[in-house]
C-alpha cells in the first residue's frame, strides 16, 4: 500500500457507477454507503448483503508443520484446525497485548491463508517474519496486492452463491474450498466465515475477475453494502475493530487501546492448553479487571459512542466505551461496547454522554441480536 494517494480497489469504478459515498479508510478509496446505513444493514439481516472488502490483507503461509508453528504465535489450538476449516485467532506480542486479530484457513498439510486487518498488513507482515523459524522451513507470501475479496452475507446468500458460481462452489460455516468450475469463470477460493454474523461468504478471487462477479452477484439479488452498515452489522453481534476496540501497542498511544485476548472477553479463539507468545500476561488477571462488555441504552438520549466515560450508578468512573452506534436490528435502540471493571449482565451503569448528560444502560454480554 502506497504511503501517498489512497488506493483503489479493482471494483472502485463499480462504487462510483452506483454512486457510493467515497471515503479514505486506513488508505483506501471505500464507500461508507451507497442508499444509507440503516437500509443496508437491514437488507444484509433480511436478504443479501455485497461489500468490497479488498482492503484486507491475504497471506499466505507454506511449509512442514505450518500449523504447528503458527499455533507457537496464536492464540488458537491451530494444530487442531482440519485442512480445509477456517478458525479465528488473536496475535499477541512479547508483552502480551493484542496486536491482530485474523481468520485463516488450513489449506492442507503444509498451507495456511490468512486475512490480516486492512491497517495492519504491514505490521503483520514484519512481525509474521520476525517469528518464523531460523532454518527456512516456513515462508510467507502476501498476495494483497493481486487479491480481490468480495464478502456475501445474509439468509439469502446461499441461494445468491449457488446462482451464480453453481452449488458446487456452496461452503459450510467455517469451511474453506477452492473455487471449481463455474459459468463465470472465476478462480480462487471461497470460505464460509464474514463480519456480519449472518450466514455467508468471503470470496478471494485475482483482481480481473473481481467487477465480473460482482456485478453477477448484484444482479442475482444481493445489495451493494459499504463501511457504515458493515460496522453497525458486526458492532451488533459484538465483533472486534481493529483500531476502535484494540490497538498495537506500536501504533497508537491510547494506553485504553493496549489490551490482551482475556481483556477483550471474546468467548472464542483463545486457547489456554497450548503455549503461545504473550501467554503469561493472558492468565495474569484479577476477576475484577476491566473487560470489554457490551451496553445497551435503556432510555432515549445520545447514542453511546467510542470515547464516552462509564459510571456506575454511585457515580464512580467504571470505564470508557471503544464503540457505539445505533441498533438498527433493535429499531431505536443504541449500542456500544468498552473495557469497564466490576460488572456482570444486567448491572445498570451510566454513560456520560456530555459534562451535563448521563444516559442509563446495562451491561451486556455480546451478542446483541
Amino acid at each position: 500500500m502506497s504511503d501517498g494517494e489512497p488506493v483503489r480497489t479493482a471494483l472502485y469504478d463499480e462504487h462510483v457507477a452506483l454512486d457510493a459515498n467515497i471515503v479514505d479508510f486506513h488508505g483506501f478509496e471505500l464507500p461508507i454507503w451507497y442508499t444509507n446505513i440503516t437500509q443496508e444493514h437491514l437488507a444484509c439481516r433480511s436478504g443479501a448483503g455485497l461489500f468490497d472488502v479488498s482492503h484486507m490483507g491475504s497471506f499466505r503461509f507454506k511449509g512442514e508443520n505450518v500449523r504447528n508453528w503458527l499455533e507457537s504465535v496464536a492464540t488458537q489450538k491451530c494444530s487442531s484446525i482440519s485442512p480445509g476449516r477456517c478458525a479465528y485467532t488473536h496475535f499477541l506480542d512479547h508483552d502480551g497485548f493484542l496486536i491482530d486479530d485474523m481468520i485463516f484457513a488450513v489449506v492442507s498439510e503444509d498451507e495456511i491463508l490468512g486475512v490480516p486487518n486492512a491497517s495492519m498488513v504491514p505490521v503483520m507482515w514484519d512481525w509474521f517474519h520476525t517469528s518464523l523459524p531460523a532454518d527456512g522451513s516456513i515462508v510467507i507470501e502476501d498476495l494483497s496486492p493481486e487479491t480481490s475479496i468480495l464478502a456475501l452475507q445474509g439468509p439469502h446468500a446461499k441461494s445468491i452463491c449457488e446462482q451464480v458460481l453453481g452449488t458446487q462452489n456452496h461452503v459450510g460455516r467455517f469451511k474453506w474450498a477452492e473455487i471449481s468450475e463455474n459459468d463465470l469463470g472465476v478462480q480462487g477460493w471461497i470460505q464460509g466465515t464474514g463480519y456480519t454474523g449472518e450466514a455467508g461468504y468471503e470470496i478471494f478471487i485475482p483482481n480481473q475477475d473481481a467487477a465480473k462477479l460482482w456485478r453477477a452477484l448484484i444482479d442475482a439479488g444481493s445489495t451493494p453494502i459499504g463501511l457504515g452498515a458493515r460496522d453497525t452489522l458486526r458492532l451488533e453481534k459484538g465483533f472486534l475493530l481493529s483500531g476502535v476496540d484494540f490497538a498495537s501497542p506500536d501504533l497508537d498511544e491510547n494506553q485504553l487501546l493496549h489490551r490482551d485476548s482475556w481483556e477483550t472477553n471474546v468467548p472464542f479463539g483463545l486457547d489456554l492448553e497450548h503455549d503461545f507468545v504473550g501467554k503469561q500476561r493472558v492468565i495474569s488477571h484479577d476477576p475484577s479487571d476491566a473487560r470489554l462488555w457490551g451496553v445497551l441504552q435503556l432510555e432515549r438520549g445520545p447514542l453511546p459512542r467510542g470515547g464516552k466515560a462509564v459510571e456506575d450508578m454511585e457515580g464512580n468512573h467504571i470505564g470508557t466505551l471503544t464503540s457505539g452506534a445505533p441498533a438498527p436490528s433493535l429499531e431505536r435502540t443504541g449500542i456500544g461496547m468498552g473495557y469497564i471493571s466490576g460488572v456482570k449482565p444486567d448491572d445498570e451503569i451510566m454513560i456520560v454522554a456530555s459534562p451535563r448528560k448521563k444516559v442509563r444502560a446495562k451491561i451486556v454480554r455480546p451478542p446483541f441480536i
